[in-house]
C-alpha cells in the first residue's frame, strides 16, 4: 500500500498538534518583507489542505498540489465546508508539476520535500523555476540528515479512540533514507480492528547540496531561515527567489 492511502482519513487527527496558523504567519511575513505582489500561491505537497485553506481564507488565490488522491479527497471534503473561494486542487507529484501559468510564490511544509529522492527533487526545483514568476519566492523545510539517522531503530505509537498506529524507523545507509514501517489498526466494531500497512520514506538531503542546486538552476538569494515554525536541529527552512533572467 502506498504512503498516505490508509493514513489519509486519520492524518488531521494525528497531526492536531501542528500550528498551521504559525506557518501561514511565517510565509506572510516573508511576502511582506520581500515587498513584491503575492496573490497567487502554490501549496506543493499540500496533504489534506489545511494550510492551503487557511491561506485562501486570508485572501490568496491558491493552487494546492499533492501526489496522493486520498489526501486530496480529504482536502476537498474540508474545502466544501468552508466559504469560497476553494483552492484549485491538482493531483501531481512534486517532480511532475505542470501548471498553466506562473505563481507569485510556492511553499512546501512539514518536510514534504524530504519524501522526494534527490534526483526527483532537482527536477521539482527545475519545474518550480518555470512556474514561479521572476522575483517570486520559494520556501520549504526539510528534515536534517542528523535527525533522520537518529530515528534508526525508533518505535512510536499514535493512538485515538478509533485508531492505533505503530511506527518503526529504519535508516537505510545505502539509500540515505529513513524508512518508516507503519501498522494501522482502525476500529470497525467495539473489539474488532481492521489492519493495514504503509511504508513512508524520507531522504536525508544535505541542505548545502540542496541550496547549491537551487543556485545552479537560477534561484537567487538562497538562504536558510532559523525563524521558521518548528525550526530546530531536526528541521531546516530554506528560502529562495526565482531569478530574473
Amino acid at each position: 500500500m502506498s504512503a498516505y492511502e490508509a493514513l489519509a482519513p486519520w492524518y488531521d487527527e494525528l497531526t492536531r498538534d501542528v500550528d498551521y496558523e504559525r506557518f501561514a504567519d511565517f510565509y506572510e511575513a516573508l511576502f511582506h518583507a520581500d515587498g513584491g505582489e503575492f496573490k497567487l500561491l502554490l501549496d506543493l505537497c499540500c496533504g489534506t489542505g489545511t494550510l492551503a485553506l487557511i491561506m485562501a481564507g486570508r485572501g490568496y488565490d491558491m493552487i494546492a498540489a499533492d501526489g496522493s488522491e486520498e489526501m486530496l479527497m480529504s482536502a476537498r471534503e474540508k474545502a466544501m465546508q468552508l466559504p469560497p473561494p476553494m483552492p484549485l486542487f491538482i493531483c501531481q507529484q512534486a517532480q511532475e508539476l505542470d501548471l498553466y501559468g506562473t505563481v507569485d510564490a510556492a511553499y512546501s511544509s512539514l518536510d514534504s520535500l524530504s519524501y522526494v529522492p534527490f534526483e526527483a527533487l532537482c527536477e521539482a526545483f527545475r519545474r518550480l523555476r518555470l512556474f514561479i514568476r521572476p522575483g517570486g519566492l520559494l520556501i520549504f523545510d526539510l528534515r536534517t540528515p542528523e535527525f533522520l539517522r537518529s530515528m534508526d531503530g525508533s518505535v512510536s505509537v499514535d493512538e485515538t479512540d478509533e485508531l492505533f498506529c505503530l511506527w518503526r524507523g529504519r535508516f537505510d545507509e545505502s539509500a540515505g533514507a529513513l524508512r518508516y514501517g507503519m501498522d494501522i489498526f482502525e476500529r470497525v466494531e467495539e473489539d474488532l480492528y481492521e489492519h493495514s500497512e504503509e511504508e513512508h520514506t524520507e531522504y536525508a538531503h544535505d541542505a548545502v547540496a540542496v541550496m547549491e542546486e537551487l543556485r545552479r538552476l537560477g534561484f537567487i538569494d538562497v538562504q536558510t531561515r532559523p525563524d521558521g515554525p518548528m525550526a530546530g536541529p531536526d528541521r531546516v527552512f530554506i528560502q529562495a527567489k526565482r531569478g530574473y533572467d
